[in-house]
């Protein structure tokens, strides 16, 4: 069986790895140079499946005031037609109800993400930076407490083991916190939380499946539209030549709605914007990883260096206000946590990346109204937490019909 794959990022070399393990031809085609060059390259590396949480909540409606009004500066909101119709489908996702169902959906598939990847990591030759870092959500006031306490509670009874601790418990676990500029009252904690660098492994993923697996990668390639044949996908066309094959699997990130409304689906996947920025160390930096929910900003060690990655911005594909972005992330880190990296150094580097949202937060992975077009899309900001299983879904998926 031959299977087209759209997208070289860690979604898409991921469900080659697992379409070629099930006996598949895989051809994997990608409009960038490299695999793993656009979100997968400079996010924020850390493996979050205890920290599933639902961002549409019945709490969110209360932020959306502050963030349209621009007061929320972690957030930057456009409104457009596009985000308007999203976002009416988002609202409808903030009940209680609909948040408990969302968070614990992705919950197991972040725990059957981190048994997968186990498993690659003892089948697949590969030097990645991977580490057990554990990780550490700080809440700055009682509200965040009370919610945090809540999911906690409900985590545990499916197996997670994320828990809440105490300032004094939480700094026992990580010294550096000592030194934040300013105070929190208590943190979640996860200790077998990951981190790992997703670009190494979706260029050394790639390498492997070249030699060993029946995989081709054409890069510098763009899928300009898909080929049908009786009512079927049958391939894709890259500009002169059609490229055959018996079924097509979109990978393609915040890219993926313009390619499949060409096909009549609206999957209903929003660009939202975030950046990171990578740093010598610092004279206190945290080896556990850690998220500050108050400013949407996060910290990992990754091969010895600090990677503080955060914001949300809906703001379409728009990327002029980059360099404005990433120096507000700079200087909110540095504020918070002055010793966590080399703030002055020559040597950082800035990256912004579009995740792909879906209202409830929850991947698109299967088949489509088209027979023989499949999708694995919609992984929001945990794309590297949850690309092994999703990856191993949508290959089950595509041979289990054929």
């Amino acid at each position: 069986m031959r299977v087209i794959v759209l997208g070289a990022g860690v979604v898409g070399v991921t469900t080659a790895y697992y379409l070629s393990r099930c006996g598949c031809a895989v051809t994997v085609v990608d409009r960038a140079d490299a695999a793993g060059d656009g979100a997968t390259y400079g996010n924020a590396g850390q493996l979050s499946y205890s920290f599933t949480d639902a961002l549409a909540k019945p709490a969110f409606i209360s932020h959306l005031p502050a963030m349209i009004l621009g007061r929320d500066r972690g957030s930057k909101v456009r409104l457009s037609p596009e985000l308007m119709s999203w976002g009416m489908r988002f609202l409808a996702q903030c009940s209680t109800r609909r948040a408990r169902a969302n968070t614990l959906s992705v919950l197991q598939m972040a725990m059957r993400s981190a048994g997968l990847i186990d498993e690659i990591r003892q089948q697949v030759p590969l030097e990645f930076h991977f580490r057990t870092a554990g990780k550490l959500v700080l809440l700055s006031n009682e509200n965040e407490l009370a919610s945090a306490s809540t999911s906690c509670k409900l985590k545990q009874h499916y197996g997670c083991n994320a828990r809440v601790l105490s300032r004094e418990d939480t700094i026992k676990v990580e010294p550096a916190l000592a030194s934040l500029g300013e105070e929190f009252i208590a943190a979640v904690y996860a200790k077998s939380d990951e981190v790992a660098d997703s670009q190494l492994f979706t260029v050394g993923l790639k390498n492997w499946l070249e030699t060993e697996g029946d995989v081709e990668f054409r890069l510098s390639s763009n899928a300009d539209r898909l080929l049908m044949r009786h009512g079927r996908a049958r391939g894709v066309s890259i500009g002169d030549d059609d490229v055959k094959a018996d079924a097509v699997v979109v990978c393609l990130g915040a890219w993926s709605g313009g390619f499949l409304r060409a096909a009549g689906i609206n999957p209903h996947v929003l660009p939202a914007r975030g950046y990171s920025i990578t740093l010598p160390p610092g004279a206190a930096s945290p080896e556990v990883s850690v998220t500050a929910l108050k400013h949407k900003m996060v910290f990992s060690r990754i091969n010895g260096l600090v990677r503080i990655a955060g914001f949300v911005d809906f703001t379409g594909f728009d990327t002029s206000a980059d360099h404005e972005r990433t120096r507000l992330l700079h200087e909110t880190a540095e504020r918070f946590a002055p010793d966590a990296a080399d703030y002055g150094s020559g040597d950082a580097l800035t990256w912004g990346g579009f995740r792909p949202m879906t209202p409830s937060g929850q991947p698109r992975v299967g088949p489509t109204s088209v027979p023989g077009l499949y999708t694995n899309v919609g992984h929001g900001m945990l794309g590297w937490t949850l690309a092994c299983a999703t990856a191993y879904d949508a290959a089950q998926a595509v041979t289990r019909v054929h």
